[in-house]
């Protein structure tokens, strides 16, 4: 009887890698330069202050904000956006309700646009409050914003300093990340 013979086989082990530092500083530098350009030029984070976006967003909220390619121009009405404050030296998160050459009235506690009611099922009030200005024309280049928490003195918005510019726009919040039972998209 013959026996099968497999030939030898040498198994050798892998030789071992020696460390390089160069190589690990590269890494991590390029981590670090990836990251970078992520946060400072796709999405950032933030984390919602305060109660003028309830119920839609609540204090303590956080969220990824998309910053690339974020203008007048690629925003829609009801979109949510991250934008430097006119008044203070921070960011604010309010709801684009109007572009640039819209006329908005608020009359009896409704938001028009041109003249017709502004349809809004996300809001927490019944009423939109003001106590100073009630119509405003949005100049070219701005928005208007407003709070989902309409009530008297809820939210500092386009009611209290006017449009924002454009510029002011920091991006559009796009997901909420924090808290897990609240996971999920704007």
């Amino acid at each position: 009887m013959q026996r099968a013979h497999a030939p030898e086989s040498r198994e050798t082990k892998p030789e071992r890698e020696e460390f390089r530092p160069i190589e690990a500083i590269r890494i991590i530098l390029s981590a670090i330069l990836i990251a970078f350009l992520i946060t400072h030029f796709l999405v950032s984070s933030t984390v919602v202050e305060g109660t003028s976006m309830l119920d839609t967003l609540h204090d303590g909220d956080r969220l990824f904000v998309l910053k690339q390619g974020i203008g007048v121009s690629d925003l829609s009405r009801g979109d949510i956006i991250v934008f430097h404050a006119p008044d203070e030296n921070r960011d604010y998160i309010k709801r684009v309700v109007a572009f640039p050459g819209e006329y908005v009235q608020i009359e009896n506690g409704m938001v028009y646009i041109n003249g017709k009611r502004l349809e809004e099922t996300y809001i927490n009030a019944d009423q939109t409050l003001t106590s100073g200005a009630t119509d405003w024309l949005v100049p070219e280049g701005e928005l208007f914003v407003l709070g989902d928490n309409r009530l008297e003195g809820a939210s500092k918005d386009s009611r209290f300093f006017g449009t924002i510019s454009e510029d002011a726009i920091v991006g559009r919040a796009a997901f909420r990340y924090f808290p897990f039972d609240r996971f999920g998209g704007i």
